[in-house]
This record gives structure tokens, sequence and C-alpha cells, in this order.
């Protein structure tokens, strides 16, 4: 049986690897692999996956010094060459400050930090990381960040339009985009974006905590599934 290998990069301050490798790990045909941020190897991993947390105690801002650790120079490569790359939360956070997506984040609108079940809405359901979504499909993910105001200029907005890359918005219950499930002020009430080749997901809400029915929803497991198959072809 072919395996499918998933890095999981851990940063000084990371507090979700544990949890996204569990996940990740669910499935009998996956093996996981621990990336120390200091190392120079991605030890023949398929998908990398940058987990939620603290990178640096988000120190400067979230993100901006992780950037810099000689791992990522292997996973700005690794992206380059087209294999998946998955952010999640602060790994989204990384991923915007290392380039591979466009836009930044912010502090939350009311400059709180939440944390809480969310409704998200399935915007694009043809990428590698969304295929076993419906389009339109509302799911539920739970939240835990501070700075997840999502900020990009209109031209930037517009291209992500153009292209599909808007992948998920925060909406309500019954797939309504409103201010109110807004919660953290993002534009456009942008949860997620995909870079243009498709290949690179960053997102707030944390699917590897909604990957078992007695964590409240399963919904987020779909997404590691998706993953997995898409590398098996």
């Amino acid at each position: 049986m072919q395996t499918v290998t998933i890095g999981i990069v851990v940063f000084p301050g990371s507090n979700c690897d544990h949890d996204t490798q569990y996940s990740a790990a669910s499935f009998s045909n996956v093996q996981t692999r621990m990336l120390w941020h200091k190392e120079h190897d991605l030890q023949g991993c398929d998908i990398v996956i940058l987990p939620g947390g603290f990178s640096y105690g988000d120190y400067l801002r979230a993100g901006s010094i992780a950037r810099f650790s000689p791992i990522m120079r292997e996973v700005i490569a690794f992206a380059g060459k087209g294999f998946p790359v998955l952010g999640i939360c602060n790994g989204f956070q990384v991923l915007l400050e290392c380039g591979l997506l466009d836009g930044a984040l912010s502090r939350n609108r009311d400059k709180k930090f939440i944390c809480r079940q969310m409704q998200v809405k399935v915007e694009n359901n043809t990428t590698m990381f969304t295929s076993l979504y419906d389009e339109g499909e509302v799911i539920t993910l739970p939240v835990a960040h501070g700075e997840g105001n999502y900020y990009a200029p209109p031209e930037t907005i517009d291209r992500l339009e153009e292209n599909s890359q808007i992948v998920f918005r925060y909406s309500d219950a019954d797939g309504k985009i409103t201010e109110d499930a807004n919660l953290n002020g993002s534009v456009s009430s942008i949860a997620g974006i995909s870079n243009k080749g498709g290949n690179v997901l960053g997102l707030m809400p944390h699917p590897e905590r909604a990957s078992d029915l007695l964590l409240g929803s399963d919904d987020g497991s779909r997404m590691f599934e998706g993953l997995v198959g898409h590398v098996l072809g």
C-alpha cells in the first residue's frame, strides 16, 4: 500500500503541532514527521503543514520571525515545485509573511482574542484541499486567534476573486455572508485563501480541531483526507 508522508513544522511556540499530527495520522496510509524549524531537509515529505500556535512568541508580529527559519527556505522551494503546503492559523500568518500568499493579518476588529466554533462557507471546492466538500457547503470549524483580521488592498481582493483563490469565508449557518458572522473583521469575510497555483492554502479556522465528533465536529477531517487522496492520485 502506498504511504503518504506529511511533515508538520514545529517552531518554538507551536502548540497545535501534535493536534495536527493526530488528525493527519488518523488515516491508515499516512505517516507523519515532525520537522524542527532549524532543519534544512523536508525528509521526503509529500505534504507540509504549518500548524497553529505562537511561533517565536509572536514577537514583532505573528509569523514575522518564523519566516526566517531555515526550514522555511525548504518549504518555499517545496511550494514552488507545486507540492501541497497548508498553513493553519499561525501557519497562515507565516505563509503571508514569507510571501507564499497575498495579504496580511492584523488584530481582530474588537481587539479581543476569539475562541469559539464558527460557520465557514466553502467558496471553492476544486482545490486539492477542498475536493471532498460541496461548493457553498457550510462547515463548522473552531477558531482561536487574536490576529485573524485579513486585509489586502482592493486590487488584490479583485485578483483573488477572479482566480477563485478565496477558498473559505465566514458565514452564518445558512451560508449568508453577514457582518455579524465575520467576528474578526476580515475584508470580504475571508477565512482562507490559496495561491494562484492552488497548492498553498492558508486559513485561520482549525480543521485539526474538528477531526472527530468527540470534538464537536469532524468537518475538518475531509481536508486532510482530500489532501491524502490528491497525493495518491
